[in-house]
C-alpha cells in the first residue's frame, strides 16, 4: 500500500508546505549537470563520468535537447519497512520532458539525482518543483548501505 504525502513529508527534510500532495512530496531542483566523460559499469564496480554543472542564469538553467543530470535539493530517508518511487510531475511530461529514476531501498538517506530527457526546450527554475517521491510498503531483508548512501547529506 502507498503512503499519504503527509506520512512521505515526515521522511524529509525543511519542505515548503506546497511540496506536500495527498499521495507524495515533490522534490524540488537544485543543479542540473551535463556528463562529459564516459560512465562504466561491470560486475566488479562502477564509476560515473565525469560531468559539468550548469550555469543558472538568473535562476533559470535554459535546457536544449538532450538528457542531463538533476540533482534533487531535498533531503530524504527511506523508512525502513518501505521502498521509495520516484515519478516526473505532471509539468514536465507536457512540457515535453521525462524524468527517469531509480528505486530507493528502505534505508537510503540523501539527496539524490535523475536523468532528466528533454525533447523539446525548457527553462526551469532553481527549486522548481520537478518529480514526485511516493513511498510504498515493502518487504525486505537488510536496509541500504551501497556506496550513494549518504550523498549530499551535509
Amino acid at each position: 500500500m502507498f503512503k499519504s504525502g503527509r506520512f512521505v513529508a515526515e521522511h524529509l527534510g525543511d519542505l515548503r508546505e506546497a511540496q506536500v500532495q495527498p499521495n507524495g512530496v515533490d522534490l524540488t531542483l537544485e543543479a542540473v549537470f551535463e556528463q562529459t566523460g564516459p560512465g562504466r559499469l561491470t560486475r566488479s564496480g562502477k564509476s560515473i563520468g565525469e560531468r559539468q554543472r550548469l550555469e543558472a542564469t538568473d535562476g533559470l538553467y535554459h535546457l536544449d535537447p538532450g538528457g542531463y543530470v538533476v540533482r534533487y535539493a531535498d533531503r530524504i530517508a527511506i523508512p525502513e519497512g518501505h521502498v521509495g518511487f520516484l515519478y516526473p510531475r505532471s509539468s514536465l511530461l507536457r512540457n515535453s520532458c521525462m524524468l527517469d529514476t531509480a528505486v530507493w531501498d528502505a534505508g537510503y538517506e540523501g539527496r539524490g539525482e535523475g536523468l532528466l530527457e528533454v525533447h523539446h526546450p525548457i527553462e526551469l527554475e532553481t527549486g522548481a518543483r520537478i518529480a514526485q517521491l511516493v513511498l510504498a510498503e515493502a518487504a525486505h531483508e537488510g536496509t541500504y548501505e551501497g556506496s550513494y548512501q549518504g550523498e549530499r547529506v551535509d
